[in-house]
């Protein structure tokens, strides 16, 4: 039951059992930094696999042999270049990214009313996400570019430190195009993700819970109501990976040193559009739906232990 006071028009913000007000704004903002940093810097090495196999599909045949390769090449450690990069780029999206999605979700569901955003529901899922994601590739941009050439650079030829690798990008802006050369690739990558992500998580809780675990949300434990967040996260995860897969080889292919000033368009069509949509995609799926189901746990644990509950329902 929605909280109106008598004589103020219906805000989503005061819609809920827990106000949606700026401490609640900048708890999700947190939970954003601890879901997406933690868990993209965790699968480093399947990163850097993908990745490589993505701009050398020759080299790098499938995720154990890849993995081996670079192994045997460049030693152990490998496996794990651009992990910073990867903790500090995905830590700042992770803030923007599920901290404006609720306060953009907010927004939008105010805008059109109690009743149309109850029955516009999804527009508002896939509007909001989307609009939060257009400002957290801003953030990332600059990271995931450094990120990228340091993993799939040649041995030898670009720097792995972190300190070293941006000096070295940045100095060569005029090829590199840092720090905000992918951001339109970026873009096309990863607001189909997010949109795709944050609508079919909220689409699957609530089938979870309109199908499955029928009683209301509040009576079922907190261990219950997780589980069903990272089975909700894990089915969307999937769906993320095949929908943005294309743009994810884009950024990584314009890291390889022999499509420097290529267009978009062109490097697509060299490397050929089925192979956009397929090289790295076995790993991709594995990769993201593991890993977008292990952020929206981390979320609403975090969100949880704040007492603000789990996210979606009915």
């Amino acid at each position: 039951m929605s909280a109106v006071v008598p004589g103020r028009k219906w805000d989503a913000r005061y819609a809920g059992p827990v106000p949606h007000d700026t401490a609640y704004y900048a708890k999700c903002t947190l939970g954003g930094v601890l879901a997406c940093g933690l868990t993209h810097a965790a699968i480093t090495p399947l990163d850097n696999v993908k990745c490589n196999m993505q701009v050398n599909p020759a080299k790098y045949r499938g995720l154990v042999g890849g993995m081996r390769t670079i192994m045997t090449e460049e030693g152990a450690r490998a496996i794990w270049k651009g992990w910073f990069p990867t903790l500090a780029g995905y830590s700042a999206q992770g803030a923007f990214k599920y901290g404006l999605y609720e306060f953009f979700k907010d927004t939008y569901s105010t805008m059109l009313g109690e009743e149309n955003a109850a029955k516009y529901k999804g527009l508002v899922w896939c509007a909001g996400s989307a609009s939060a994601e257009f400002f957290a590739d801003i953030a990332l941009c600059p990271l995931e570019m450094v990120k990228v050439k340091v993993q799939t650079s040649v041995p030898g030829t670009f720097p792995t430190s972190f300190g070293a690798a941006v000096a070295k990008i940045s100095a060569d802006r005029a090829v590199t195009r840092f720090p905000f050369g992918s951001l339109v690739p970026l873009w096309s990558r990863q607001i189909p993700y997010t949109v795709a992500k944050f609508f079919f998580f909220e689409k699957a809780v609530q089938f979870f819970y309109s199908n499955v675990f029928t009683a209301p949300k509040e009576t079922y434990s907190k261990g219950t109501q997780l589980g069903i967040t990272f089975a909700s996260g894990y089915s969307a995860g999937v769906i993320c990976a095949i929908v943005s897969h294309p743009a994810d080889t884009i950024v990584s292919l314009m890291s390889k040193p022999a499509n420097k000033g290529k267009g978009f368009g062109q490097i697509a069509t060299e490397f050929g559009y089925l192979n956009l949509a397929t090289k790295g995609l076995g790993t991709r799926v594995l990769m993201i739906g593991t890993l977008t189901g292990l952020q929206w746990w981390i979320y609403d644990s975090f969100k949880t232990i704040m007492g603000l509950g789990t996210t979606g329902g009915k």
